[in-house]
């Protein structure tokens, strides 16, 4: 089902998530229930990653974040691994032209030491093909954690109090936001994770604080368009009070 036949057909709800985050679940179960092997799985995962990237672009969304790879996914069989990176290069070398055309910024976070350095050459070269745009920005998790995150903004932290450009009393959470590798990005409004898991797989600790989080039994891979509005019908019915009271949410938005 493509994005443009759902275009026509979809109701979006007036109030929309400005950053949306994705764990991308489930591409394994749907090929294993198909008796196909588990590539395939990820292989039709990559299109509902360009359906949703695009359907996202369309809206006006300004960032979507998608859980591609974690930290823990190394410890998967050397096989499955081997095979989910050439996906992620090939998908890279594929996609880069099409973000392009639809004005999408792309940009990786997660500890890129662990690809391949013709790997890592694609990924700097995607972002950098794609840097000038001004719509979408797509932030693809790949070989990420959140204790990695905290981590390595920890020992950045250190570093500069070591060097006498910090003080401990100028380490505010704000200051931490800034060492994160999502420093340029608001903390996501939405976290959508398919496959039917009711948890957050050390995705986004730190910038999940105050996130609306919607879970769906839908594999990954037979998640488009269509499921994409309900999860925004969903997040439009709550009232995101960010520790304050209902009745001081309402106040603010009759003001």
């Amino acid at each position: 089902m493509s994005g443009d036949q759902n275009r026509e057909t979809i109701v979006w709800p007036e109030v929309l998530p400005q950053h949306v985050a994705i764990v991308m679940d489930g591409n394994g179960r749907w090929a294993q229930a198909r008796s196909l092997p588990r590539h395939a799985g990820h292989r039709e995962g990559v299109q509902s990653a360009r359906v949703v990237t695009e359907a996202c672009g369309r809206l006006g969304i300004k960032a979507l974040t998608l859980f591609a790879f974690s930290s823990e996914n190394w410890q998967r069989p050397a096989s499955e691994v081997s095979l989910l990176m050439e996906l992620f290069l090939r998908a890279l070398q594929r996609e880069t032209s099409r973000l392009v055309r639809n004005n999408i910024r792309l940009r990786l976070i997660g500890d890129r030491s662990r690809f391949s350095q013709r790997l890592q050459d694609e990924i700097a070269a995607a972002e950098e093909l794609t840097a000038g745009n001004t719509g979408l920005q797509l932030t693809v998790a790949a070989s990420y954690g959140g204790r990695w995150d905290l981590t390595q903004a920890t020992a950045a932290i250190a570093r500069e109090v070591q060097a006498g450009r910090l003080t401990p009393e100028e380490i505010t959470p704000e200051c931490i936001n800034r060492y994160l590798s999502t420093a340029d990005l608001p903390d996501p409004d939405l976290l959508i994770r398919t496959g039917g898991e009711r948890r957050i797989s050390n995705f986004l600790l730190w910038q999940f604080a105050y996130t609306e989080f919607y879970f769906t039994d839908v594999l990954w891979p037979d998640f488009r368009a269509p499921e994409l509005a309900q999860a925004f019908a969903d997040y439009a019915r709550r009232q995101r009070r960010l520790g304050r009271t209902a009745e001081q949410v309402e106040r603010l938005q009759r003001a």
